[in-house]
């Protein structure tokens, strides 16, 4: 087989035809959704430990100013500003995710895109577009390569991420069909990233490293750097080794663009969790339940999770994210989850949650989705149930704007102040009528 007609190609030829005219229009609302939301989440995240260290380690050696870094003043290389701005956007684990890339599909992209607009000059049409394409590819190539990558240990985000953000860049950037291929076979043999640091600063990480990734292969490619153009399916490549698959499965068609079922988070731990947030919640404001009358929590979801988020007895507030026992119980006594500032080392420490979580117990349902949880309490005789399911693309885009504002203006405000945070959340939900993409940027430093 020819590398024009492998998978690789197919990927790349679903991806480079994107055009922002030809969009449906609930496909660029969602796509702007996409960016208010990192945008919010990165400026929250721009101050947190790990960014920091990322500054202090990487950037301030550089003395470059080609890109600015979100919620900072300081400036960096446009690869390390993509690094930076892509960890400390998934620093808090509050961005959008997606249930077919089994990861998060925006923060790897947008870092790469906005890093480019500084110095590639852009309309903010053209960063969409080129967002929009990145989510395609990723999700798409997640289809190919199926669920077993996922299921061996591999974070999607930092790896499914480096093809996305190499896709989009190349989308930006105008390459051509076989730059793409070049592009992709570099993200190919650089992702990376691994399940087994969720609860530590290595999961956002991933995120940076992908964004950082994907940029420079499509730099790369633009410059006739090579690579396998076949990177999913040859031999000992992508497939093969990221998902123990011999071949790959073959890229159905499929007219409905992937970012139109984008997730976004309204609790500030990971999304596999929420269900049963939600669930304990609706549970504990309709019973009005007392945690002191509790006496055992049943939380039911499927097997997968528990490699994900069961950390049975969390010591930091980024353990308590992946804690489903934590979480719940965090709902029962009535913490504010969507604040990202509930999650710290001395809430995991607390008596009372820690007596409440012991107080919870998680069972595994064979054949249910992640996104669904069945939370059932037992307090002083009674026995009460309720299940959600949070794997449903919103039906009300006007409603889901709204959330997403008040999310967005919540954790920027702090950052760039109110009138900041109003004019670049105006910004970001008009980004494609923006002559000049790197005034998002220009809004979001601080300084």
């Amino acid at each position: 087989m020819s590398p024009e007609d492998g998978i690789t190609r197919a990927l790349v030829d679903a991806a480079r035809t994107v055009r922002w005219e030809e969009l449906p229009a609930e496909a660029r609302e969602v796509a702007r959704h996409c960016l208010l939301d990192f945008l919010g989440v990165a400026l929250a995240g721009a101050r947190e430990p790990l960014t920091e260290i990322l500054v202090d380690v990487v950037v301030r050696h550089e003395k470059s100013s080609e890109a600015g870094l979100l919620g900072r003043a300081e400036r960096a290389s446009r690869l390390s500003a993509a690094l930076v701005n892509g960890a400390a956007a998934h620093a808090l684990d509050f961005d959008d995710t997606h249930t077919m890339m089994n990861g998060h599909p925006s923060v790897p992209v947008l870092p790469a895109l906005l890093a480019l607009a500084e110095t590639e000059p852009m309309s903010g049409e053209r960063l969409l577009a080129a967002l929009v394409a990145g989510i395609e590819l990723e999700c798409r190539l997640a289809s190919v390569i199926g669920p077993g990558h996922y299921a061996v240990g591999f974070h999607s985000t930092g790896t499914l991420g480096a093809f996305g953000a190499a896709a989009a860049c190349a989308h930006l950037l105008g390459l051509q069909a076989e730059q793409w291929a070049q592009a992709l076979g570099l993200a190919g043999t650089q992702a990376a990233g691994l399940k087994s640091g969720f609860g530590t600063m290595a999961k956002p990480l991933h995120a940076g490293r992908a964004a950082a990734t994907g940029l420079l292969s499509a730099l790369l490619a633009r410059g006739g750097f090579t690579a396998n153009p076949t990177i999913v399916e040859a031999p000992q490549g992508f497939a093969a080794t990221h998902a123990g698959a011999s071949s790959t499965r073959s890229l159905e068609r499929n007219d409905h663009l992937q970012v139109r079922a984008t997730l976004f988070k309204y609790h500030a731990a990971c999304y596999l969790t929420h269900a049963a947030i939600d669930a304990a919640s609706a549970l504990r404001t309709a019973h009005r339940l007392a945690p002191e009358t509790i006496d055992r929590v049943t939380v039911r979801v499927a097997p997968g999770l528990l490699a994900v988020c069961a950390i049975p007895e969390p010591r930091t507030g980024l353990e308590g994210k992946f804690s489903l026992r934590a979480t719940t119980a965090m709902a029962l006594l009535g913490d504010d989850t969507a604040d990202p500032a509930a999650f710290t080392d001395s809430r995991m420490a607390d008596p009372r949650l820690c007596a409440l979580r012991d107080r919870v117990h998680v069972e595994t349902v064979p054949g249910v989705p992640g996104t669904r949880a069945a939370v059932e309490i037992e307090a002083r005789g009674q026995r009460l149930d309720a299940e959600v399911d949070t794997g449903v693309p919103a039906r009300d885009l006007v409603l889901q704007r709204d959330r997403l504002r008040r999310k967005f203006l919540t954790l920027a405000t702090p950052v760039v102040g109110t009138g900041g945070a109003v004019r670049l959340a105006d910004a970001a939900l008009r980004a494609d009528e923006l002559p000049a993409a790197e005034e998002l940027v220009r809004l979001a430093q601080t300084g």
